[in-house]
């Protein structure tokens, strides 16, 4: 039986009508995680959900503990997680308060721990990340989005950049020349480092702005804002279908 967590980015810091909430703290060898997990029932089903930048949104990108954070995870029992993330977006078929799984992404960040496999090891370890997401996990969210009458986008580069400062209009040209379709700055090394723990992952980008030098010149906050806050409806409709179609259960 899957194990489903949900962990929620800029835009979600709590999962709208989760039942019978309850918190653990799980202590691990890596500190501590961004906040403690949440238990609770969605649409009926049990689930967990971890704030990657903390209750209050406090931990910028670049200072989030990503290998506590899937560890956490590891620990309670989870085998699937759904990662979502907010955005921009460097393809003009992918606009403001839509949801995009991206299929591939590149790493630009520095000096994150990135990794378990660099101590007391017996032999030096290597993952295939040829793709960095869960084939079967993408599919079943993909049929959730269907099912909730949101638009599919599935084929996209997920260029992961090191924050917490959004990118200049030079960066953005160089993201698309690279093949970039959505910049974000939490998508590594947490991919990778669920990838090591053997959890199935997937990205759910919101997009929430287009990326520098795209449309004006200045990027708006407050748009920014408005539009995290139209795509997260559409989040928590997917993610009622998701638990659904995949009838997960969480024992901890």
């Amino acid at each position: 039986m899957s194990r489903l967590a949900i962990i929620g980015g800029t835009g979600l810091s709590k999962l709208v009508n989760l039942e019978n909430v309850s918190k653990r703290v799980v202590k691990t060898p890596y500190g501590e995680p961004s906040s403690a997990v949440t238990l609770g029932r969605l649409n009926g089903v049990d689930v967990v959900f971890m704030a990657r930048h903390g209750y209050g949104h406090t931990i910028p990108p670049h200072r989030i503990n990503y290998r506590a954070n899937m560890w956490a995870l590891k620990e309670v029992g989870i085998t699937d997680v759904v990662a979502v993330a907010a955005v921009g977006s460097i393809n003009h078929a992918m606009s403001p308060a839509n949801l995009v799984l991206p299929d591939q992404l590149i790493d630009y960040t520095w000096g994150r721990a990135s990794t378990y496999f660099e101590d007391d090891l017996e032999t030096v370890t290597h993952i295939d990340f040829t793709s960095p997401y869960s084939a079967s996990l993408r599919d079943k969210i993909k049929r959730a989005m269907s099912q909730a009458d949101i638009p599919v986008l599935d084929k996209a580069v997920y260029g992961c950049t090191q924050g917490p400062r959004l990118e200049t209009a030079a960066e953005i040209r160089r993201l698309e020349r690279d093949g970039c379709d959505l910049v974000g700055m939490t998508g590594m090394p947490e991919a990778a480092l669920a990838r090591e723990l053997g959890l199935s992952y997937a990205c759910c980008a919101l997009v929430v702005n287009w990326a520098a030098g795209l449309e004006g010149d200045e990027i708006s906050m407050h748009d920014i804002e408005g539009f995290a806050k139209e795509g997260m409806c559409k989040v928590e409709q997917l993610l009622k279908a998701l638990v659904y179609e995949m009838g997960v259960t969480v024992d901890v």
